[in-house]
């Protein structure tokens, strides 16, 4: 009889371990897939729009080609400024300038997401002009703060292996520098003794 509550007692624990795990896995899928659904909806938005930008002509075309221009320069600055700011904190400044650039993207990309949709090419030829302008100074300060930060990570990378050299070479230099051992006093006496056969 006891043998068979124990039984049930580990079936139970048994069945709470694994619904338990079940449960945890669940909630970490979707977490994932709700990470990777921005993510995924984002690059199928960015080869839209890069096809459109090389199958349409004409000012829509050309409209088309900004979006992906300053998408494109925005996610580069982002890509570089994120994996630096994992080795230099100070990058957190250009991070943030990053957003607030990203948010007048965003901006800017509602009202040329319009334009590509817009059936009077007149009107959108003169509203290109002005979001041309927007769309380039967006694009060069983004790559500016992305230049830069490529700039400061290859500098403390020369500097770190500048300094590592001069480790090596001072490490070395004490390898080749050894003191010889010398030779213990042994009295002559006992160095006769032994050159004398046995």
């Amino acid at each position: 009889m006891e043998l068979l509550v124990v039984l049930i007692g580990l079936l139970v624990v048994l069945a709470g371990t694994v619904v338990g795990v079940a449960a945890l896995a669940v909630v970490k899928t979707k977490r994932a897939v709700a990470k990777a659904a921005p993510q995924a909806r984002r690059a199928v938005e960015d080869v839209g729009i890069k096809a459109r930008s090389l199958t349409r002509g004409g000012v829509q075309g050309r409209v088309s080609a900004l979006r992906a221009e300053v998408r494109g320069a925005l996610a580069a600055s982002r890509r570089v400024l994120e994996t630096g700011a994992v080795e230099d904190a100070q990058l957190g400044d250009a991070m943030a300038l990053l957003g607030r650039l990203e948010g007048h993207a965003a901006v800017l990309d509602g009202e040329l997401r319009l334009l590509e949709r817009e059936p009077e090419l007149s009107r959108v030829e003169a509203r290109f002009a002005v979001a041309k302008e927007r769309g380039e100074r967006i694009v060069h300060l983004a790559s500016s703060l992305r230049w830069a930060a490529q700039d400061r990570l290859h500098r403390f990378a020369d500097e770190d292996l500048l300094r590592l050299g001069e480790e090596c070479e001072a490490e070395a230099g004490a390898l080749r520098h050894w003191a010889p051992v010398e030779d213990v006093a042994v009295p002559v006496a006992d160095r006769t003794a032994k050159r004398l056969p046995g």
